[in-house]
């Protein structure tokens, strides 16, 4: 008769042992993807804000020939006066508003510091995050850059961290830094570029969870179908001489959040952030979207931007004149402002994850 086989004495805990082994590595090989791969440098990418009013005239120039000539055609001649006639309107409008500084930038520069780290989890010191805003001197593509090279990078990734892919938006990041490669782009080897995160289920999930929680203290005085929510994009002219506004990709994040919200939240509009400028902008703007709200039986409205991760002027003024503007109008209506995510620290994990598979491509050897 044959021997009946039997185990050798541990066999089951080496097994488990070498289980445990494996998923170890396959879980160090996520937190850790093509950790032997080149040096990838990240340029974050924003708008930026002037925070000594001494710099407005410049910076509205700089805006004026960057973003506004591409949906209206204006003479470079008339460029300087009419920066420094904004400049004066701006700065009477932030006397009025308690000596306003925007904290923009304070909150990028805590975001990037956020994604690096992000990052370093995943990468080790071979990849860096450094910041270009589009409008603010000493952090413009065509600085920025320079520094980048000196580091002995040259494979990059461009990173606008503006929700929605525009001319406005990315297109303008593209634009600065090619101009500021001009006709010596040879030294970077790889370029990657992410257009938008308009479209991530996650950032969806995040978003509407960002309603609900603020949204709290509201549902101990009115039902929920009480409670009118704005969702907030960055207004967008109709025409652009072709180029691309945005108008697209809000619609889609717009749809996104409002499915995850409305069986709870079913009073809800989207509401364009318009600026007063020629054309036919995006409908209804967020007074008209809040006022159709109220109509509907809202007797609460909450206002909460979606088409931005960085709080700015447009956030914070605009926003808090509009919602002035309906206590005025109806005084009976309770009125809330929510924040933008700015330096969330899931939403810098969400951010990491969108970049890490063009940094794996950009860094392949």
């Amino acid at each position: 008769m044959k021997a009946k086989e039997t185990s050798r004495p541990g066999a089951a805990a080496d097994a488990v042992i070498e289980r445990d082994h494996a998923d170890d590595e396959a879980r160090h090989a996520r937190a850790h993807p093509d950790a032997d791969g080149a040096r990838v440098a990240v340029l974050l990418c924003g708008y930026g804000e002037v925070e000594d009013n001494a710099d407005l005239a410049a910076y509205n120039a700089l805006s004026l020939r960057l973003l506004v000539s591409k949906s209206v055609r204006i003479p470079d001649r008339v460029v300087p006066l009419m920066s420094r006639r904004l400049a004066r309107k701006a700065r009477a409008e932030y006397e009025r508003a308690n000596r306003f500084v925007s904290p923009h930038n304070a909150i990028f520069e805590r975001q990037r510091a956020g994604l690096q780290l992000a990052l370093r989890e995943r990468y080790g010191d071979r990849v860096e995050v450094f910041t270009a805003l589009n409008f603010c001197d000493g952090y413009l593509p065509e600085q920025v850059l320079p520094a980048i090279r000196a580091a002995g990078y040259d494979r990059l990734v461009i990173y606008p961290l503006l929700v929605v892919d525009s001319v406005y938006t990315g297109g303008l990041s593209l634009e600065q830094v090619n101009k500021a490669l001009g006709s010596d782009g040879t030294w970077i080897r790889e370029i990657r570029y992410l257009p938008s995160f308009h479209d991530r289920p996650a950032y969806h999930e995040r978003l509407a969870r960002h309603v609900r929680e603020g949204a709290r203290t509201l549902k101990a005085r009115h039902a929920t179908s009480q409670i009118g929510v704005v969702l907030l994009n960055h207004g967008c002219p109709y025409k652009a001489r072709g180029f691309e506004t945005g108008i697209r990709d809000s619609r889609i994040l717009y749809h996104a959040v409002k499915e995850r919200l409305w069986h709870e939240f079913p009073n809800i509009s989207l509401g364009w952030m318009n600026h007063p400028t020629p054309g036919r902008w995006t409908q209804p703007d967020m007074l008209q979207a809040a006022r159709n709200l109220v109509t509907t039986g809202a007797r609460a409205i909450v206002f909460a931007p979606i088409g931005f991760v960085t709080d700015n002027h447009e956030t914070l003024l605009d926003v808090g004149y509009t919602t002035d503007r309906l206590r005025t109008l109806h005084p009976d209506v309770e009125v809330l402002r929510l924040p933008s995510l700015n330096d969330d620290p899931e939403l810098m994990g969400l951010a990491a994850d969108w970049i890490s598979p063009l940094i794996d491509d950009a860094g392949s050897l």
